[in-house]
């Protein structure tokens, strides 16, 4: 059963940890992260783009999987499933899809828009008990096709999208998707503290995770980042291993090429990178 990701927030802003959320690509992915979760004792989100929800076949298939896993696998930490970077269509159908948590993406809006949307997701969120991300200032590199350079947000906007209501603010700090350039001027501290002075306790969210150096990560949480998004790195590790798997020859011992023994190092290195993770965010032994 699905929880909404607002109570495991609080608690991460007052404990002063984060809670990661690990995207899910596949059965594998999410099995591994759910099993990760429970073997470290850690609240965890599972995120979903839109673009990792077409490839499952859509929000139903994923919500029904991951929730028949967590009975399967007799979970026992709390788990939200969340949609990330969401088109305001893409929010409805995982609302109907019953996702406990979802993300409005609406920074490609002018802020007055972006605020009429939100709001009117606010109101139905907080009718059917989910939580509900904002984000302001566009994140660098590219998400589903939306290529941004990693700005910084305007701090009396996100003041204004966080007086709305919602659960978790996401405001560019000079973070990216995907991997960080050589010339990469690290996280903008300034942004980030300016944000959160005028928001105060609302979580934040740091999109971008992977290629952060750990001292940052560990002084954004600091100043209230309570949220950490994963998924290039849980990427990158599975396709190593894999591939040291097939250049070793492995597929061709035996029944090496059947996909169960073809995926299963891949799957183990995202475990153990997910629970890397976990560590660096403080949230182990916290479910």
């Amino acid at each position: 059963m699905f929880v909404s990701a607002e109570e495991m927030l609080k608690k991460a802003v007052a404990g002063k940890y984060a809670v990661g959320q690990f995207n899910i690509n596949n059965l594998e992915w999410t099995k591994e992260i759910l099993l990760a979760a429970e073997e470290a004792k850690s609240p965890v989100i599972l995120g979903v783009s839109e673009g990792a929800g077409k490839y499952m076949t859509g929000f139903k298939t994923v919500a029904a999987m991951a929730s028949a896993m967590i009975d399967e696998l007799g979970i026992t930490v709390p788990v939200a499933i969340h949609l990330d970077h969401g088109t305001y269509e893409g929010c409805f159908k995982c609302i109907e899809a019953g996702f406990s948590s979802i993300m409005f993406d609406g920074s490609k809006y002018p802020i007055e828009e972006n605020v009429e949307k939100t709001k009117e997701l606010v109101r139905i969120c907080k009718e059917k008990g989910m939580s509900l991300e904002a984000e302001v200032g566009s994140i660098g590199g590219e998400e589903d096709g939306v290529v941004g350079a990693g700005e910084c947000a305007d701090p009396n906007e996100c003041k204004m999208i966080a007086d709305l209501g919602v659960d978790m603010l996401a405001a560019g700090i000079g973070n990216i998707h995907g991997k960080y350039p050589a010339n990469w001027k690290g996280l903008s501290f300034e942004t980030l503290d300016a944000v959160q002075q005028l928001t105060g306790d609302l979580p934040l969210v740091l999109h971008g995770g992977t290629g952060i150096p750990d001292d940052m990560i560990k002084k954004a949480i600091s100043l209230g980042v309570a949220k950490i998004n994963v998924n290039t790195e849980c990427q990158l590790v599975f396709a190593e291993a894999t591939r040291q798997y097939i250049e070793a020859g492995k597929d061709l011992e035996g029944k090496g090429y059947d996909p169960r023994k073809l995926l299963k190092p891949g799957a183990e290195a995202i475990r153990a990178k997910v629970i890397e993770k976990m560590e660096l965010f403080g949230s182990v032994g916290k479910a």
